[in-house]
């Protein structure tokens, strides 16, 4: 299955966010510290011209930390980029951010020159928690459900700093397979966008090689065993220790994949982080492939007058279909 989630209100994200930086200075881009490739929208360099930018690993108290090294050294060696990792919960938060800024935009502070920042991210990724805390209130609404910002703010942080939010974006196709399993575990995708038993079985797969230790902690398995399971068998074994059963004491699998999957989000499960760089690397460069592969079928079919492709509208005509 083909994961995918492009509501309504993220085009209005796309076209607010192309209106705004024409007058940033720095693009901070929040990323889940447990999937950094995946949770980084790969249209964001071309939305923002390549502006400077601050990557945001949140929810760091939720990933490895070792992996979370690992992707700070290599956001961190990308020209024009700096990299931390951070949490909600930290009381310093507002320097961590502004600091990197000014080392990215130099020229910029004071009143007369105002730095201006545009912070963006997927859905559910925490930026509405981390901007309520910087500022001291609830400015934005928050909570656990992706797509919940619908309109851009403009915060102060300090006399000189101000920060544009948006709301939460993904990109209209998502090409890289498990990134797409991998932001339905998190929370990043909209509830009617994916099953949860898929998902889950994704998840348990990938458990099973790096992190089969937790597994067998939290649902009390044996650690020798985990790695040869089936991942069917596993999500019987976690709803059987759940108390995930229907009548005649059956394994209602819904369930229990849907009780992984809030134990993975919560950090019940341990501090998981489910991509290396070099793996998301390998996963791109295998989703570009197959997406080069499949354009040529189209390409193919539409040259024998099978199948028509939708070609894109000039601006102007596209603005007044929108008008009618």
């Amino acid at each position: 299955m083909s994961i995918q989630w492009f509501p309504g209100h993220m085009h209005l994200t796309r076209q607010a966010i192309v209106a705004r930086v024409k007058a940033i200075d720095v693009v901070i881009e929040m990323l889940d510290a447990r999937l950094p490739g995946s949770s980084a929208n790969p249209l964001l360099a071309e939305l923002t011209s390549r502006r400077p930018t601050l990557k945001v690993l949140n929810k760091q108290d939720l990933a490895d930390p070792e992996r979370t090294r690992l992707w700070l050294d290599h956001f961190n060696r990308q020209p024009g980029v700096r990299a931390i990792a951070l949490d909600t919960t930290e009381p310093a938060a507002v320097q961590r951010l502004i600091a990197p800024c000014h080392v990215l935009a130099p020229q910029r502070g004071g009143m007369l020159k105002p730095m201006r920042v545009l912070i963006c991210g997927i859905p559910n990724v925490g930026k509405s928690t981390l901007i309520n805390r910087l500022v001291g209130k609830r400015v934005t609404k928050a909570a656990d459900e992706a797509g919940v910002t619908r309109a851009e703010q403009r915060i102060a942080l300090a006399d000189d700093f101000y920060l544009f939010d948006t709301p939460g974006l993904l990109w209209p196709r998502i090409i890289v397979a498990q990134s797409g399993y991998n932001l339905a575990a998190s929370g990043a995708v909209g509830r009617n966008a994916f099953d949860d038993e898929e998902v889950a079985l994704e998840l348990l797969l990938y458990l099973q090689s790096h992190y089969p230790g937790l597994l067998a902690e939290r649902y009390k398995l044996d650690i020798q065993q985990v790695p040869a399971m089936t991942d069917e068998n596993l999500l019987q074994a976690i709803g059987q220790h759940r108390g995930a059963l229907v009548a005649g004491a059956k394994v209602n699998v819904q369930k229990a994949a849907e009780l992984l999957i809030h134990d993975f989000r919560t950090g019940a499960l341990g501090r998981i982080t489910l991509e290396t760089p070099e793996e998301f690397a390998q996963w791109l460069a295998e989703g570009k492939k197959l997406d080069a592969q499949r354009q040529l079928r189209k390409d193919e079919l539409a040259s024998k007058g099978l199948i028509r492709l939708r070609k894109a509208l000039p601006k102007a005509i596209a603005r007044k279909k929108r008008a009618v």
